[in-house]
């Protein structure tokens, strides 16, 4: 039986920011205007996909404040206040995308742009969730600059947690989305031929590296609760029916803008897998004893430790040891 909810998930990459988001406050112009202006504000920039960390053994986040955060603050597009730590003290996310990467170089120097996945496992908790918060919001931004309704230009609003449709006869409001999509660990307590004991079902895309193999996965459609979205996925992807669906987990996935929310589901002993030949490369059974030597020349890669896909995975195989 699965371990107790959460307890393998406890903390999550990204998840965990700790910070205050100030859904009432953030309303208030005065509010906003004492966040940006506060000489202790620290300020999270971004460029483009990258968010900026210190070099060091290991990796710092970069934030800024006092000068150099008010002149992020100046450059930037676009900005959003994040919410207020433990202390009071107002973060601000400022995107940089606009400029040219030596401009923003210069401006968060000594701090170098890097992928937030790259160097996530290696941060602070607070910190990879905080870098996560600043890049999610900026890219909705970016991508929300007009409206969907009439075409007009889009304002930001509500300290960077709302645009709203510039033509006076629209008026839309539009709110920072999150796409859900589920992630399954599918498992069963049959016999592979060649095995024994439980296997849990991992799939590849064309796309990924050689070897790589991670739990199906998809998004959830307008009409189906997380359940059904769960073994229509499964259904589609590897051919075959699931039941025991169980909730295992949710992690913050701004790469772009999701939330992966993790589920285990049980298929028959017998059940034969049939993919689906233009989303997947291959789906295979795997045993427990399979997935303790990935890595170990086996051939065999699996996600990376950040990720709720691997959380899933882990889980299975410790309930086995």
């Amino acid at each position: 039986m699965p371990v107790p909810f959460g307890a393998a998930f406890s903390p999550l990459c990204y998840a965990g920011c700790g910070l205050d988001r100030s859904g009432r406050g953030r309303r208030d112009a005065g509010w906003r205007n004492v966040c940006h202006t506060e000489a202790g504000a620290m300020v999270v920039p971004v460029w483009q996909t990258s968010n900026f960390v210190h070099a060091a053994d290991p990796p710092i986040a970069a934030v800024f404040a006092g000068d150099q955060g008010q002149a992020l603050l100046a450059a930037a597009e676009q900005t959003a206040v994040l919410g207020l730590d433990p202390s009071g003290v107002p973060w601000l996310a400022a995107d940089l995308s606009a400029l040219a990467e030596t401009a923003a170089s210069a401006l968060t120097a000594p701090a170098r742009a890097v992928s937030l996945r790259r160097v996530a496992m290696r941060l602070g908790e607070q910190e990879a969730a905080r870098l996560a918060y600043a890049r999610g919001l900026l890219h909705w931004h970016r991508h929300h600059r007009f409206c969907g309704v009439c075409g007009s230009a889009t304002v930001s609003g509500d300290g960077g947690h709302l645009r709203v449709c510039d033509n006076p006869g629209c008026g839309v409001h539009q709110f920072p989305r999150t796409d859900p999509a589920v992630m399954m660990l599918v498992t069963r307590t049959g016999r592979e031929p060649g095995t024994t004991g439980a296997t849990c079902l991992l799939a590849r895309q064309r796309r990924w590296p050689p070897g790589f193999y991670s739990a199906l996965a998809g998004f959830v459609e307008p009409g189906e609760t997380l359940e059904e979205a769960v073994a229509r996925e499964v259904r589609e992807e590897a051919g075959i029916a699931v039941a025991q669906v169980s909730y295992r987990g949710s992690q913050p996935w701004p790469f772009p803008a999701s939330i992966m929310l993790g589920f285990r589901a049980e298929a028959e002993a017998e059940a034969a897998l049939n993919p689906d030949a233009e989303e997947l490369e291959d789906a295979r059974w795997f045993t427990r004893n399979d997935i303790a030597a990935a890595g170990a020349g086996s051939g065999l890669r699996l996600p990376t430790r950040e990720s709720l896909a691997r959380c899933l995975i882990d889980e299975w195989v410790a309930e086995g040891y």
